[in-house]
């Protein structure tokens, strides 16, 4: 189905425009379900990789390929056991090494989507590993960046144009003022975003906002400020991903992701309370969500 979105303006997403633009159905085999990659996992930080991970198969995604610096897999392997897990050369400090794409040409190529960022922590390191992954990228395969991932975007033009038509972008408001190179007001979030999207051929949701390359805008009618809590952009970026990976596309995944995200922070306010809950706690609200929009 086309994306329910009009040149005139934002569309609110609620369950009812969700409903009316259906997820693609999936098939049986964890295959047909859609393979998903995660890239990110610094020694310091491997939990932003494993949130985004799980939130990935918590969206339905059938497959999961996790890769982490070589100090963490076999944690990480142990904490996740529903994913396999390649271990990436690290800095003395724990950062992954740019050099370490070629060790994921084939899961790249493979995945039906790849998400990388969660838990990188070195500019230098991350800009080397796009570089790298970005040529073993499948042309039918979705890319969602976050985090440093998305920092240091904007000095390499030749990613961005090998990933053309497959970008998804999940900046919070500083990324997104580094994605332009100027300052963001509140009151210009909903515009900025939108030049994201055309600046950089992607889809992009940030804080609610979402915007795509054609001129499609959407906003989010629920959320609350609890969603501002660590690991909560890492779950947001696996259910896009997740979502992607089944078939939807770009347009969809993020609008269905970013609601089902809002929605599960919503579930966790009104049981814990508005601030305080925790992003992994977002984790096991997502398929109640999931399946009350789907039934």
């Amino acid at each position: 189905m086309s994306s329910p979105s009009e040149p005139s303006g934002t569309r609110v997403v609620t369950p009812a425009l969700l409903r009316d633009w259906p997820l693609p159905a999936t098939e049986a085999s964890k295959y047909g379900r859609g393979q998903v990659l995660v890239v990110g996992g610094a020694r310091g930080t491997p939990g932003a990789a494993m949130l985004a991970a799980v939130a990935s198969l918590r969206a339905g995604a059938g497959r999961l390929s996790l890769a982490v610096a070589e100090s963490v897999a076999v944690p990480v392997a142990v904490a996740i056991p529903e994913s396999g897990v390649v271990g990436l050369p690290e800095t003395s400090s724990g950062s992954v090494r740019g050099d370490g794409a070629e060790r994921l040409a084939d899961s790249v190529a493979s995945s039906d989507a790849v998400l990388v960022g969660p838990g990188l922590d070195d500019a230098e390191e991350t800009a080397a590993l796009l570089r790298g992954l970005a040529p073993h990228v499948g042309d039918d395969t979705a890319v969602v960046l976050d985090a440093y991932a998305l920092g240091v975007l904007p000095g390499l033009d030749e990613v961005v144009e090998r990933l053309a038509g497959r970008l998804v972008l999940t900046p919070n408001t500083g990324e997104a003022a580094r994605l332009l190179g100027r300052e963001i007001d509140d009151d210009d979030l909903a515009d900025a975003v939108a030049e994201i999207a055309a600046r950089y051929g992607a889809v992009v949701s940030c804080y609610g906002e979402v915007a795509d390359p054609t001129g499609g805008r959407w906003q989010m009618s629920t959320g609350y400020a609890g969603l501002a809590t660590s690991g909560s952009g890492d779950v947001l970026a696996g259910v896009l991903c997740g979502l992607l990976a089944r078939g939807a596309d770009r347009a969809q995944a993020t609008c269905w992701g970013t609601h089902l995200h809002a929605a599960a922070g919503d579930r966790l306010a009104a049981r814990i309370g508005p601030t305080g809950f925790l992003a992994r706690e977002l984790l096991d609200e997502l398929p109640v969500v999931l399946s009350e929009l789907v039934a």
